[in-house]
């Protein structure tokens, strides 16, 4: 998985999709789908709720592909969409309503979510577990400081915060995920033969 910023669109394409192209609007969306919908469902961590972003961004994309000026690449302007579209529901009062009334039932579930693309270890389910567990925000900083590249201005800008809130978000996360993927003490750290 790419991140978006760094998937390569060729302009002759962009173009032809602009003009209506559903071929060439086609290709954009295999080429950029995959890494938009993993960015969505690490940002939100609710699979059906990413569905539903996932959706929305895409149908941005090709409603607004006329607006895109090509100063950066397109992958890098359909993650601003992709991060807007997340960071407005994940400040929305609904979303807050739920987390406080489904608290117990949504961790539960999330801890006994397997990811949406098979796992081909198991670090990777420990990985997609101790995501799960962290606070939405928590999630979204690490997620956009460490895989998207973000600075920590980037994303105080995001959030509408100080840089300072981004730096100890990403510490109490960071925190948060050594602790969830330390080995336990009551484990063995081997099979028996």
């Amino acid at each position: 998985m790419s991140r978006l910023a760094d998937i390569p669109i060729p302009e002759d394409l962009i173009a032809r999709a602009r003009g209506g192209d559903e071929a060439a609007r086609a290709a954009i969306y295999r080429a950029l789908a995959p890494a938009v919908f993993a960015l969505i469902r690490r940002l939100v961590g609710n699979r059906a709720v990413a569905e539903d972003l996932f959706q929305d961004t895409l149908m941005a994309l090709f409603q607004r592909l006329a607006d895109f000026r090509g100063e950066a690449p397109l992958g890098a302007w359909v993650r601003q969409i992709a991060v807007s579209r997340c960071l407005m529901y994940l400040r929305s009062p609904w979303h807050r309503a739920r987390l406080s009334w489904d608290f117990e039932d949504e961790v539960f579930l999330r801890s006994a979510t397997l990811p949406a693309t098979p796992a081909t270890s198991a670090e990777m389910v420990d990985i997609e577990r101790a995501l799960a567990r962290l606070t939405p925000v928590g999630r979204a900083v690490v997620w956009l400081f460490e895989v998207e590249g973000y600075s920590h201005e980037e994303i105080a800008r995001l959030f509408g915060r100080s840089v300072s809130f981004s730096k100890s978000q990403l510490a109490r996360a960071l925190a948060r995920l050594r602790l969830g993927l330390a080995p336990r003490e009551d484990q063995e750290a081997c099979t028996p033969i």
